[in-house]
C-alpha cells in the first residue's frame, strides 16, 4: 500500500461526476479529501490523498485521465511567486516544513520545495507581499 498526493482540476464539465465514489469503489482506493473548492466558472480543483496498491492507484488515475480531469502528481495548490518576492525571510520563520528556505546564506535568497509543502498556509498568512497563495482561498 503506499499514498499519493495529488491535485485534480475537473473543467466545468466534469465537475458534478462522483469520481471520487468511483476511484473508492471500482479502483479500492483510500480517499482522503485534503481540500476542495470549485470557482465561479464551475471550474473545479481537489487537493486528495488516495492510498491503496501501486497497480489499483495507476488504473484509477488512467479512469480519471479519461474524463478530461489535469492530475497534478506535483503542485498541491499553493504557490509561491519568486517575481513578486522581496526576499524578506517572513515566510522562512513560519514554514514548519522547510518548503520556504534560504537557499544561499551569502545573497539570503529565498527558495521553495513544493514537495516538502504540507499546506499549512503559514507563509499565506505571514507574507507582507503577497508572494504566497492557494487555489483554494479567495483573492
Amino acid at each position: 500500500m503506499i499514498t499519493k498526493r495529488i491535485l485534480l482540476v475537473f473543467p466545468k464539465t466534469e465537475a458534478d461526476k462522483p469520481v471520487v465514489n468511483d476511484l473508492i469503489r471500482y479502483y479500492h482506493l483510500t480517499v482522503n479529501i485534503l481540500r476542495a473548492k470549485i470557482s465561479h466558472e464551475e471550474e473545479g480543483h481537489l487537493l486528495i490523498d488516495i492510498t491503496g496498491k501501486p497497480e489499483d492507484i495507476q488504473k484509477g488515475l488512467k479512469f480519471v485521465r479519461t474524463l478530461d480531469i489535469t492530475i497534478n502528481e506535483t503542485n498541491k495548490g499553493l504557490q509561491w511567486d519568486r517575481d513578486s518576492c522581496v526576499q524578506c525571510s517572513n515566510c522562512v520563520t513560519h514554514c514548519p516544513t522547510d518548503a520556504l528556505y534560504i537557499k544561499d546564506r551569502k545573497t539570503m535568497e529565498i527558495n521553495f520545495q513544493e514537495d516538502l509543502c504540507i499546506e499549512c498556509l503559514n507563509c499565506i498568512k505571514n507574507c507582507p507581499y503577497g508572494s504566497c497563495s492557494s487555489l483554494f482561498l479567495n483573492a
